[in-house]
Protein backbone atom coordinates (compact mmCIF):
# COMPACT_ATOMS: atom_id res chain seq x y z
CA UNK A 1 0.00 0.00 0.00
CA UNK A 2 1.08 3.98 -0.80
CA UNK A 3 2.94 5.18 2.11
CA UNK A 4 0.79 8.10 1.65
CA UNK A 5 -2.61 6.55 1.15
CA UNK A 6 -1.71 4.29 3.99
CA UNK A 7 -1.46 7.56 6.77
CA UNK A 8 -4.58 9.15 5.10
CA UNK A 9 -6.52 6.30 6.08
CA UNK A 10 -4.99 5.89 9.67
CA UNK A 11 -6.12 9.61 10.10
CA UNK A 12 -9.35 8.87 9.04
CA UNK A 13 -9.48 6.01 11.33
CA UNK A 14 -8.64 8.18 14.39
CA UNK A 15 -10.35 11.51 13.45
CA UNK A 16 -13.78 9.52 12.89
CA UNK A 17 -16.41 9.54 15.13
CA UNK A 18 -16.55 7.47 18.09
CA UNK A 19 -19.20 4.07 16.98
CA UNK A 20 -22.55 4.59 17.34
CA UNK A 21 -23.90 3.93 20.15
CA UNK A 22 -26.43 0.33 20.31
CA UNK A 23 -29.29 0.82 22.11
CA UNK A 24 -27.82 -0.96 25.55
CA UNK A 25 -24.82 1.45 25.90
CA UNK A 26 -25.95 4.76 27.97
CA UNK A 27 -27.16 1.64 30.28
CA UNK A 28 -24.13 -0.25 30.44
CA UNK A 29 -22.16 2.50 31.56
CA UNK A 30 -25.05 3.60 34.10
CA UNK A 31 -24.28 -0.06 35.19
CA UNK A 32 -20.96 -0.12 35.24
CA UNK A 33 -20.98 3.52 37.56
CA UNK A 34 -23.46 1.75 39.51
CA UNK A 35 -21.08 -1.22 40.33
CA UNK A 36 -18.16 1.31 41.09
CA UNK A 37 -20.02 3.38 43.66
CA UNK A 38 -21.38 -0.13 45.35
CA UNK A 39 -16.86 -1.16 45.69
CA UNK A 40 -16.84 2.29 47.13
CA UNK A 41 -19.74 1.71 50.13
CA UNK A 42 -18.27 -1.83 50.62
CA UNK A 43 -17.01 -2.68 54.32
CA UNK A 44 -12.81 -1.71 53.93
CA UNK A 45 -13.62 0.75 50.97
CA UNK A 46 -12.13 3.70 50.61
CA UNK A 47 -14.86 5.71 52.50
CA UNK A 48 -14.13 3.45 55.87
CA UNK A 49 -10.56 4.82 55.87
CA UNK A 50 -9.25 6.06 59.19
CA UNK A 51 -5.56 6.33 59.29
CA UNK A 52 -2.35 4.80 58.09
CA UNK A 53 0.70 4.21 59.66
CA UNK A 54 4.11 3.92 58.96
CA UNK A 55 5.38 1.16 61.44
CA UNK A 56 9.21 0.47 62.11
CA UNK A 57 10.60 -3.40 62.46
CA UNK A 58 9.99 -5.37 65.81
CA UNK A 59 7.15 -4.89 68.40
CA UNK A 60 4.44 -2.37 67.21
CA UNK A 61 1.80 -1.57 69.79
CA UNK A 62 -1.52 -0.76 69.23
CA UNK A 63 -4.79 0.54 70.53
CA UNK A 64 -6.28 3.90 71.14
CA UNK A 65 -4.35 4.27 74.52
CA UNK A 66 -1.61 7.16 74.24
CA UNK A 67 1.11 5.15 75.21
CA UNK A 68 0.81 2.46 72.17
CA UNK A 69 3.41 2.54 69.20
CA UNK A 70 0.13 2.97 67.06
CA UNK A 71 -2.50 5.34 68.07
CA UNK A 72 -5.80 4.29 66.72
CA UNK A 73 -8.78 7.10 66.86
CA UNK A 74 -10.77 6.88 70.26
CA UNK A 75 -13.84 4.79 69.80
CA UNK A 76 -12.19 2.09 68.06
CA UNK A 77 -11.41 -0.35 70.70
CA UNK A 78 -9.86 -0.65 74.03
CA UNK A 79 -6.43 1.50 75.18
CA UNK A 80 -4.67 -1.96 74.19
CA UNK A 81 -5.80 -3.80 71.12
CA UNK A 82 -2.42 -5.90 70.30
CA UNK A 83 0.83 -6.05 69.22
CA UNK A 84 1.89 -6.25 65.20
CA UNK A 85 5.91 -7.67 64.56
CA UNK A 86 7.81 -6.80 61.32
CA UNK A 87 10.44 -9.22 60.78
CA UNK A 88 12.38 -9.90 58.14
CA UNK A 89 10.46 -11.34 55.36
CA UNK A 90 7.08 -11.60 57.03
CA UNK A 91 4.24 -9.58 59.51
CA UNK A 92 2.30 -10.71 62.28
CA UNK A 93 -0.46 -9.37 64.72
CA UNK A 94 -1.17 -10.51 68.18
CA UNK A 95 -4.09 -9.77 69.92
CA UNK A 96 -4.03 -8.58 73.74
CA UNK A 97 -4.89 -10.65 76.35
CA UNK A 98 -8.76 -11.34 76.45
CA UNK A 99 -9.34 -10.20 72.54
CA UNK A 100 -9.41 -11.78 69.80
CA UNK A 101 -8.83 -11.26 65.61
CA UNK A 102 -11.49 -12.14 63.21
CA UNK A 103 -11.25 -12.65 59.34
CA UNK A 104 -13.78 -14.29 56.76
CA UNK A 105 -16.27 -15.76 59.69
CA UNK A 106 -12.55 -17.32 61.69
CA UNK A 107 -11.62 -16.07 65.46
CA UNK A 108 -8.12 -16.46 66.25
CA UNK A 109 -5.29 -14.52 68.58
CA UNK A 110 -2.19 -14.87 66.37
CA UNK A 111 -2.27 -13.98 62.34
CA UNK A 112 0.54 -14.12 59.75
CA UNK A 113 -0.11 -11.33 57.40
CA UNK A 114 -0.27 -12.03 53.77
CA UNK A 115 1.94 -8.87 52.06
CA UNK A 116 2.60 -7.15 49.75
CA UNK A 117 2.16 -3.15 47.50
CA UNK A 118 -1.21 -4.83 46.07
CA UNK A 119 -2.44 -7.50 48.71
CA UNK A 120 -5.24 -6.60 50.93
CA UNK A 121 -5.23 -9.15 54.01
CA UNK A 122 -8.12 -7.71 56.28
CA UNK A 123 -8.47 -8.48 59.45
CA UNK A 124 -11.35 -7.08 62.24
CA UNK A 125 -10.90 -6.26 65.73
CA UNK A 126 -14.92 -4.68 66.65
CA UNK A 127 -15.24 -1.80 64.04
CA UNK A 128 -12.21 -1.79 63.44
CA UNK A 129 -10.76 -3.53 60.75
CA UNK A 130 -6.70 -3.12 59.45
CA UNK A 131 -3.91 -4.90 56.80
CA UNK A 132 -0.37 -4.13 55.95
CA UNK A 133 0.77 -3.76 52.97
CA UNK A 134 4.70 -3.00 51.96
CA UNK A 135 5.98 -0.42 49.51
CA UNK A 136 9.74 0.53 48.59
CA UNK A 137 10.73 -1.57 51.70
CA UNK A 138 8.33 0.31 54.29
CA UNK A 139 5.57 -1.49 56.11
CA UNK A 140 2.17 0.82 56.23
CA UNK A 141 -0.92 -0.46 58.36
CA UNK A 142 -3.92 0.93 57.01
CA UNK A 143 -6.91 1.42 58.84
CA UNK A 144 -10.51 1.44 58.08
CA UNK A 145 -13.77 2.32 60.48
CA UNK A 146 -17.27 0.70 59.14
CA UNK A 147 -18.58 3.50 61.09
CA UNK A 148 -16.68 6.18 59.51
CA UNK A 149 -18.37 9.29 59.47
CA UNK A 150 -16.97 10.22 55.85
CA UNK A 151 -19.11 6.93 54.95
CA UNK A 152 -21.95 8.24 56.57
CA UNK A 153 -21.70 11.18 54.99
CA UNK A 154 -21.77 9.97 51.34
CA UNK A 155 -24.58 10.61 49.37
CA UNK A 156 -22.87 9.49 46.20
CA UNK A 157 -21.03 9.99 43.18
CA UNK A 158 -21.48 12.36 40.60
CA UNK A 159 -21.24 12.03 36.79
CA UNK A 160 -21.63 13.89 33.77
CA UNK A 161 -24.25 12.75 31.30
CA UNK A 162 -23.27 9.51 28.63
CA UNK A 163 -21.62 11.62 25.97
CA UNK A 164 -21.46 9.20 23.10
CA UNK A 165 -18.96 12.17 21.57
CA UNK A 166 -16.41 11.10 24.69
CA UNK A 167 -16.23 7.24 23.85
CA UNK A 168 -13.27 8.28 20.98
CA UNK A 169 -11.61 5.87 18.78
CA UNK A 170 -7.90 5.32 19.79
CA UNK A 171 -4.60 3.14 18.54
CA UNK A 172 -2.30 1.62 20.82
CA UNK A 173 1.51 1.91 20.30
CA UNK A 174 3.70 -0.41 22.56
CA UNK A 175 7.25 0.82 23.45
CA UNK A 176 9.65 -1.01 22.22
CA UNK A 177 11.70 -2.00 24.04
CA UNK A 178 9.67 -1.61 26.97
CA UNK A 179 10.69 1.93 29.43
CA UNK A 180 9.65 2.57 32.83
CA UNK A 181 8.06 6.35 33.33
CA UNK A 182 8.43 8.36 36.95
CA UNK A 183 5.08 8.66 38.51
CA UNK A 184 5.17 10.86 41.84
CA UNK A 185 2.22 10.45 44.71
CA UNK A 186 0.68 12.70 46.76
CA UNK A 187 3.28 12.20 49.10
CA UNK A 188 6.16 13.40 46.28
CA UNK A 189 7.31 9.96 46.48
CA UNK A 190 8.40 8.99 43.21
CA UNK A 191 8.50 5.03 41.35
CA UNK A 192 9.27 4.05 38.33
CA UNK A 193 6.38 2.07 36.71
CA UNK A 194 6.26 0.33 33.42
CA UNK A 195 5.08 1.62 31.08
CA UNK A 196 3.63 -0.49 27.77
CA UNK A 197 2.97 1.98 25.06
CA UNK A 198 1.00 4.97 24.82
CA UNK A 199 -2.44 5.94 22.86
CA UNK A 200 -2.93 7.95 20.29
CA UNK A 201 -6.80 9.79 19.52
CA UNK A 202 -8.60 12.63 18.42
CA UNK A 203 -10.32 15.14 20.14
CA UNK A 204 -12.11 17.88 19.56
CA UNK A 205 -10.11 18.04 16.26
CA UNK A 206 -6.83 17.53 17.55
CA UNK A 207 -5.21 14.63 18.02
CA UNK A 208 -3.47 13.79 22.25
CA UNK A 209 -1.70 11.00 23.13
CA UNK A 210 -1.72 9.16 26.77
CA UNK A 211 0.81 7.18 27.98
CA UNK A 212 -0.35 3.68 30.00
CA UNK A 213 1.27 2.26 33.10
CA UNK A 214 0.89 -1.07 34.41
CA UNK A 215 1.87 -4.19 32.67
CA UNK A 216 -1.31 -6.40 32.94
CA UNK A 217 -4.44 -7.73 30.98
CA UNK A 218 -5.21 -3.75 30.12
CA UNK A 219 -4.64 -0.25 29.90
CA UNK A 220 -4.05 1.68 33.15
CA UNK A 221 -4.15 5.68 32.59
CA UNK A 222 -3.61 8.75 35.20
CA UNK A 223 -4.69 12.03 33.47
CA UNK A 224 -5.45 15.75 33.65
CA UNK A 225 -7.48 17.58 31.90
CA UNK A 226 -8.81 21.32 31.81
CA UNK A 227 -11.78 20.57 33.64
CA UNK A 228 -9.43 19.39 36.38
CA UNK A 229 -10.13 22.15 40.00
CA UNK A 230 -13.36 23.43 37.94
CA UNK A 231 -15.82 20.38 37.66
CA UNK A 232 -13.46 17.37 38.29
CA UNK A 233 -11.32 16.49 40.55
CA UNK A 234 -8.10 18.40 40.75
CA UNK A 235 -5.45 16.29 40.69
CA UNK A 236 -6.15 14.32 38.35
CA UNK A 237 -8.45 10.85 37.12
CA UNK A 238 -8.37 7.28 36.01
CA UNK A 239 -9.30 5.21 33.39
CA UNK A 240 -9.12 1.76 32.50
CA UNK A 241 -9.15 -0.35 29.25
CA UNK A 242 -9.68 -3.84 29.47
CA UNK A 243 -8.72 -6.21 27.58
CA UNK A 244 -5.65 -4.94 26.62
CA UNK A 245 -5.46 -3.96 22.66
CA UNK A 246 -2.76 -5.31 20.14
CA UNK A 247 0.01 -3.18 18.38
CA UNK A 248 -1.63 -0.64 16.11
CA UNK A 249 -5.16 -1.75 17.03
CA UNK A 250 -8.25 0.71 17.16
CA UNK A 251 -10.34 0.46 20.00
CA UNK A 252 -13.44 2.87 21.64
CA UNK A 253 -11.38 4.96 24.22
CA UNK A 254 -14.31 5.41 26.86
CA UNK A 255 -13.95 8.90 28.68
CA UNK A 256 -17.20 8.25 30.11
CA UNK A 257 -16.27 5.85 32.38
CA UNK A 258 -13.04 7.90 33.81
CA UNK A 259 -13.56 8.07 37.56
CA UNK A 260 -11.97 9.69 40.45
CA UNK A 261 -8.82 8.38 42.56
CA UNK A 262 -9.32 7.32 46.15
CA UNK A 263 -7.62 10.32 47.49
CA UNK A 264 -11.03 12.09 46.27
CA UNK A 265 -12.18 10.37 48.94
CA UNK A 266 -10.05 9.77 52.02
CA UNK A 267 -6.94 11.79 53.43
CA UNK A 268 -5.67 8.11 54.40
CA UNK A 269 -4.37 7.08 50.44
CA UNK A 270 -1.62 7.76 48.23
CA UNK A 271 -2.47 8.43 44.65
CA UNK A 272 -0.39 8.58 41.88
CA UNK A 273 -0.65 12.07 39.91
CA UNK A 274 -0.27 12.05 36.29
CA UNK A 275 2.79 12.39 34.48
CA UNK A 276 3.53 15.65 32.62
CA UNK A 277 2.74 13.74 28.98
CA UNK A 278 -0.64 12.99 30.06
CA UNK A 279 -2.24 16.18 30.98
CA UNK A 280 -4.08 16.98 28.69
CA UNK A 281 -4.79 20.85 27.63
CA UNK A 282 -8.58 20.14 26.40
CA UNK A 283 -11.53 19.67 28.55
CA UNK A 284 -12.95 16.25 29.17
CA UNK A 285 -16.45 16.58 30.43
CA UNK A 286 -17.03 13.30 30.47
CA UNK A 287 -16.92 10.40 33.62
CA UNK A 288 -16.64 11.41 37.61
CA UNK A 289 -17.14 14.69 38.22
CA UNK A 290 -16.19 16.02 41.95
CA UNK A 291 -16.90 16.87 44.73
CA UNK A 292 -19.04 13.56 45.72
CA UNK A 293 -22.63 14.36 47.18
CA UNK A 294 -23.26 14.75 51.14
CA UNK A 295 -25.48 13.75 53.69
CA UNK A 296 -26.29 16.28 56.24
Amino acid sequence: MNMRIATALLCAALAAPALAADPGYARSVEQWRAETEQRLKRDNGWLTLAGRYVIHAGANTFGTGPGNDIVFPAGLGPDRMGTITVDPGHVSVDAAAGLSITQDGATFTHKEFKVGEDVRDWVAMGRASFHVIERNGRYVLRLADRESPVRARFGGRVWYPVDQSYRVMARFVPYDPPRKIAIVDVLDEVSEEPAPGYVEFRLHGRTYRLDAIGEDDGLFFVFRDATAGKTTYGSGRFLYVEPKPRAGDTFALDFNRAYNPPCAFSAYTTCPLPPKQNVLATPIEAGERYPPRTRG
